[in-house]
Order: C-alpha cells, then structure tokens, then sequence
C-alpha cells in the first residue's frame, strides 16, 4: 500500500509542478471532466436503482437535485461533457488522421480552438439552465 502512495503522492506532484501550458491545461481539464461525468453517471446509477428498491430514498434525491448547488453543479456537468467529448475528438482525429500535426505550435492552436468551441457549444446550455434554475428560484 505504501508503494501505491508513494506512486499516487510522485504522480499528483507531477501534475501541479509541470508547467506545460496549453497541452497540459487541455490534459489536466480532460481527465477533470472525465472524472466529474463518471462521478455523475455512477450517481444517477445509484439514485435511479432507488426508484425502484427503494423509493423514499429516489424521492429524497429528487428534492436535493432541486436545490440551487446541484443545479448550478449539472451546468458545469454539461461543460464537462461537452469538453470531454470536443477534446477526445481532437486527440483522435490528430492520433488517426494526423499524427504529424503533432507539435507544439500546432497542438497549442489545437488546445485553445477546443477550448474555445467547448464554451460556444455549452454557452447556449448553461444561459437556458441558469434561467431555469432562476425561475424555479422564484416560485
């Protein structure tokens, strides 16, 4: 176990210290969102089960879904689905298609264009749910 932490300890350092710019900000946001949509599949497997094992628990769950933190949380969800997605089409259209464009100059443009057409993407979906969590404030 030791030899597992010591890894995981030399590997999060490694992250935090390697100062690569564009690549490494597009990498770090891949595996963030990555992680943050699994986190919320493995949730919204749980919570659905409940509906039907059992249902006071799914009815609770619906009740915090309503309040202001998980809506705000589902509008960085859909950026994190939209990036996430955007992104691994980049790397595997670079990884299959053009394996060349693969430097430095290129993949920083590369980085910054997805990062770009991830918010145009999710701009639109994040002003209609913001309005809607706003209504549903109000009543």
């Amino acid at each position: 176990m030791t030899t597992f932490m010591t890894s995981l300890k030399t590997s999060l350092a490694g992250y935090l210290k390697y100062k690569g710019r564009e690549g490494q900000t597009a990498f770090m946001l891949h595996r963030i969102t990555g992680l943050g949509t699994l986190l919320f599949l493995t949730i919204h497997i749980v919570d659905t089960a409940a509906a039907y094992y059992y249902p006071p628990l799914y009815e609770h769950a619906v009740i915090l879904y309503r309040l202001p933190a998980f809506m705000i949380g589902e509008i960085f969800l859909v950026f994190s689905v939209v990036y996430h997605g955007v992104n691994g089409l980049r790397v595997a259209y670079l990884d299959l298609k053009k394996p060349e464009a693969w430097t430095i100059s290129k993949q920083r443009k590369a980085a910054k264009t997805t990062l770009i057409v991830s918010i145009l993407i999710w701009l639109p979906a994040a002003v209609i749910m913001a309005s809607n969590m706003i209504k549903h404030l109000g009543d």
